[in-house]
Parts: C-alpha cells; structure tokens; sequence
C-alpha cells in the first residue's frame, strides 16, 4: 500500500486508515494493543489523581482495546464502552477482550461520524487517548462529550496538539503526508477553551511535548537499530523504509515545537 499523496487536514477519520503495515508498526514500537505512545505507563499519567474504581466508562478512540482492558482489570472501572469508526480494529478489540475474559465488563460499538450513540448522562467518565485529533469540530465533540456524561462525570484524555494557529510549515506538511491519516488539531489554550465554551469546569491541560520529543527519538534510534529486523520482517522494505521516513518527520516536527501532544481534563458541574 502506498502512502497518499496529499495528508487529510480538516477532515473525520475514515475506516481502513490503519493498514496491516501500520498497525504491525505501531505495536511493535508501542506495545500489544497500543496504537499511540507511551502503554501502560502513558495510562497512568492521564488518570493521575483520577480514581475511576467502579465506574462506567465511555472510551472515544478504542483501537484495538489495550487501554479499555487496563482501565478495567488494573484501575477497576465498573465497565467499558469502546467507540471506534473502524470495524477491523473493533474485531481486534473483541478478540482480545475475549481473550482476558473480560466479556462481560467491555464491548467495542462501531459509531459513524457525528454525535454519539448513548443516552445523555450514561457515563461516569468519558476516556480517549490520542483520538480526538480525528475529529474535525471539538466543540461538537466536547458538547457531546458533556451530555453522554453524568452531573459530576469526569473527561480525561490525551490528544496531538498544535502549536500556533498560523499555516502549517511545509515540515508539518510532509509529516501529515507520510501520516497518511486524519489530523484536526488545535492549540492547548484553544482545547481548554472549547472545553469550557461546552460548559466544563475545573479544565486541566498540560503540555506533554518534552516527554514525547525524548521519547520519539528512543523510538527512532530503536527502529533503525535493535529493532529494524523485526519490522522488516514483518512489513518488508518498503513499508519500513516509509515508516523510518515518516518517525524521521515526527521527530523533526517535535523538535520544531509544532507537534504537541497534551493531556486534557474537565469535569461535568454537578448541578448540570
């Protein structure tokens, strides 16, 4: 599969942008399940001071369901509702939901773009990591986000953000190209205020971008190195030769300072 000429800026995601090859890639530079950075340990610096036990939880973005498996059998959430556009990557999710034996506490929803398929206040917390830069219109989002909610529900999240509100540089430009995926993002301070222009209070956002610039060049060290016979086996040449293209732009558009991946949470007022 060749990488698409032009990236999808301002657009949803669509099913079928995580091929085989990527989605090989990603968990071999991320972990089992994962398909954005930092696993387990990521997890648990977006749910700091955020104790989910017994709750029901909405997550934006499941993927292939290692983050849902983690909030139920290590954080001890009550349930988890997985949302993903994507059929394949909700097959996977299921098979591996399956597999923990954890049928009975998460299941996977297959959802088109729009607003979200649940009743207003389902949820104890809304979850997503890494999604929501898919997403073209945050305050929709967030408005949503603040229904499916319960009064008192919480939000947290992680998310690739943007630095300045200018063009993008042509060094962005060809990230987004060999990204070959949707990218809709904004800036820190305008995710805080969409969130608090939806009605959310206590908002909390931090910059996580020196943690991912170390980490992203880890990452690219590894795959040129310890862990290139791994991928070429498992993708081939070409397919590693444009992923190894593709973390030397991430790399390069983090250490411009304009890819900046952040954490967000909110709270739903408890008289809403």
């Amino acid at each position: 599969m060749s990488p698409p000429e032009s990236p999808k800026i301002g657009q949803p995601s669509e099913p079928g942008e995580y091929d085989e090859g990527m989605l090989a890639l990603l968990q071999i530079i991320w972990g089992d399940g994962f398909l954005s950075p930092g696993g387990a340990d990521e997890l648990a610096r977006i749910l700091e001071g955020s104790d989910i036990k017994g709750c029901q939880v909405l997550d934006i973005g499941c993927g292939l369901g290692a983050v849902d498996e983690l909030l139920v059998a290590q954080y001890d959430a009550s349930s988890v509702v997985g949302v993903d556009i994507d059929p394949a990557l909700l097959e996977g999710m299921r098979t591996r939901i399956e597999r923990a034996n954890l049928g009975t506490r998460i299941r996977g929803v297959k959802v088109e773009p729009g607003p979200l398929p649940f009743a207003t206040a389902s949820f104890d917390v809304v979850f997503s990591k890494d999604s929501l830069v898919q997403i073209p219109d945050k305050p929709a989002i967030f408005s949503e986000i603040r229904r499916v909610l319960r009064p008192g529900g919480r939000f947290l999240a992680s998310d690739w953000l943007r630095a300045g509100t200018g063009d993008y540089s042509p060094e962005m430009m060809e990230y987004f190209r060999l990204e070959g995926i949707a990218y809709n993002m904004v800036t820190l301070e305008q995710s805080a205020a969409a969130l608090r222009g939806a009605g959310f209070v206590d908002v909390d956002v931090k910059d996580r971008h020196a943690w991912y610039l170390n980490l992203a060049q880890r990452e690219l060290d590894a795959m040129e190195r310890t862990l290139k016979p791994t991928i070429l086996a498992r993708i081939g040449p070409a397919r590693t030769q444009h992923f190894l293209d593709n973390w030397r732009q991430l790399v390069l558009v983090l250490n411009r300072g304009e890819l900046r991946p952040g954490h967000l949470k909110a709270t739903k007022p408890r008289d809403a």
